[in-house]
C-alpha cells in the first residue's frame, strides 16, 4: 500500500473516534471536520434498513497464506490486521468486510478471517462497550452444497467463527453451479429467522442479479447489494450492464479489489512488482502501460493534497450508488483510505481519469462473473 503522503493529507493524522477532534492547524480541522460528517453521513444498502459507512474495509488478507502475506501468517501480521481494525473505527469507518473462504485455516499457523473478525470485535467491546461494527460475510457457493438449507448451516457455522448471534449482511459469495434458486431462497430463509439484517449476492452477472432481486422481492425482502471488481483499470461492471442495473433497481453496488490489490497506489513499478500471485496478474509489462495513468492520478492528488490511494477510491464513490472495500492489512493503510471522503473530484477529473484508464486493456477478473 503506497503512503506517498503529505504535510497536507489526513492520513499523516493520527485518527481519534469521529466525536473527538483534536486541535490541528485550521486546514486540517476543516478536513477532519469533513471527514467526521462524511463518516456519520451514512449510506443505505439499497432498499434495506442497513446503513453503513461510505467506505469499507475488506479482509480478504486477514489469516491468508494462499493469495497474501507471502504466504506467511504470524504474529507481527496478526498485530497489524488488529491495528488495522482498530485504526478503521477510530477513524469512523464501521463496515467490514469477511467471509467463511478468507484466511488459510488449515495453513500452520494461520486464521479463518471470521474467526479473527469476531475476536477483534470481542476485544474492542472490553474497552468501548456497545461501538457500532457492522459485519458483512460471505456464503461459499461450493459445487457439494445444495439448497436452501446449505445456506442457514454455513450462515450459523459463520457466526460461530465470528462470535456473533447475528450479521448484518450476508452474501452469496459467488453463483451456484448447479443452480442459485435454493441459495436465494436460504437468503430469505435468513432475514426471516433473524440471522440478517440484509442480504446481497457477488460476483453476480446483470442476469443473476435481477433474477435474484425479483425471486426476494416476491417475499418482501429486499436485495441489498451485489458485490463484484470493480476499479478504475477494471471497470467490467459498467461495461456488462451491472451497474446499471444497480442503480435501476437500487441495489448497492459493492466495490472489492477497488484499488487493484495495491496496483493503483503507486506502490509498484516494472521494476518492483507485487510478490506472490499478484505478480503473475499486474506484471512488468502492464505496470510499464500503467505509469502514464498513474502519474496523473499523482498530479491530481497533489492539487488536493491526496495521496493515489485516496483519489482512487474517491473516483469511486463519485460514481454514485458505490461502497468501496479495499483491504487493509495495517493501521497506516486504514488511515489513509479515510482520506478518500470529505471532498470530492470533479466531473472533469472523474471522466479524464476514466478516459487515460480506458486506453489500458484490462487484466482478469474473477473468472466466475462470465458463468
Amino acid at each position: 500500500m503506497a503512503m506517498n503522503v503529505s504535510s497536507a493529507c489526513f492520513s499523516v493524522l493520527s485518527c481519534k473516534k469521529p466525536n473527538r477532534i483534536r486541535a490541528v492547524a485550521s486546514e486540517d480541522f476543516a478536513t477532519t471536520a469533513a471527514l467526521k460528517t462524511d463518516t456519520e453521513d451514512k449510506l443505505k444498502l439499497g432498499g434495506s434498513e442497513l446503513k453503513v459507512t461510505r467506505l469499507g474495509i475488506g479482509a480478504w488478507s486477514w489469516g491468508d497464506t494462499s493469495y497474501w502475506n507471502n504466504f506467511q501468517w504470524d504474529d507481527q501480521k496478526l498485530k497489524a490486521a488488529k491495528a488495522a481494525f482498530n485504526g478503521s473505527l477510530d477513524c469512523g469507518i464501521t463496515f467490514f468486510d469477511t467471509a467463511e473462504v478468507y484466511g488459510s485455516p488449515l495453513a500452520l499457523g494461520a486464521e479463518n478471517s471470521e474467526t479473527l473478525l469476531g475476536r477483534f470485535i470481542k476485544q474492542r467491546e472490553n474497552d468501548n462497550p456497545g461501538e457500532e461494527v457492522v459485519v458483512a460475510t460471505k456464503f461459499a457457493a461450493l459445487p457439494w452444497r445444495f439448497g436452501r438449507q446449505s445456506v442457514i448451516s454455513a450462515l450459523k457455522d459463520s457466526l460461530n467463527r465470528l462470535g456473533l448471534s447475528s450479521v448484518d449482511l450476508y452474501q452469496l459469495h459467488w453463483p451456484g453451479i448447479w443452480g442459485n434458486e435454493g441459495y436465494i431462497d436460504g437468503l430469505g430463509d435468513a432475514v426471516e429467522q433473524g440471522l440478517v439484517k440484509a442480504v446481497g449476492v457477488s460476483n453476480y452477472s446483470e442476469k443473476r442479479l435481477r433474477d435474484a432481486y425479483e425471486r426476494l422481492k416476491k417475499r418482501g425482502i429486499p436485495l441489498a447489494s451485489n458485490q463484484v471488481n470493480y476499479s478504475l483499470i477494471y471497470r467490467l461492471p459498467e461495461q456488462n450492464g451491472v451497474k446499471a442495473a444497480c442503480d435501476e433497481l437500487g441495489v448497492t453496488l459493492i466495490a472489492y479489489s477497488p484499488i487493484a490489490q495495491g496496483a493503483l497506489t503507486g506502490k509498484y513499478k516494472p521494476e518492483n512488482p507485487p510478490s506472490g500471485p499478484r505478480g503473475r496478474i499486474y506484471t512488468p509489462e502492464f505496470l510499464t502501460k500503467l505509469q502514464p495513468l498513474l502519474i496523473r492520478i499523482k498530479e491530481i492528488g497533489g492539487n488536493y493534497g491526496k495521496t493515489p490511494t485516496q483519489v482512487v477510491l474517491n473516483w469511486l464513490i463519485a460514481q454514485e450508488n458505490v461502497v468501496p472495500i479495499p483491504g487493509a492489512k495495517n493501521a497506516a493503510q486504514a488511515k489513509e483510505f479515510v482520506g478518500a471522503l470529505g471532498w470530492r473530484l470533479s466531473n472533469e477529473e472523474v471522466d479524464e481519469l476514466r478516459s487515460l484508464a480506458s486506453e489500458i486493456s484490462p487484466v482478469t477478473g474473477f473468472p466466475v462473473e462470465k458463468l
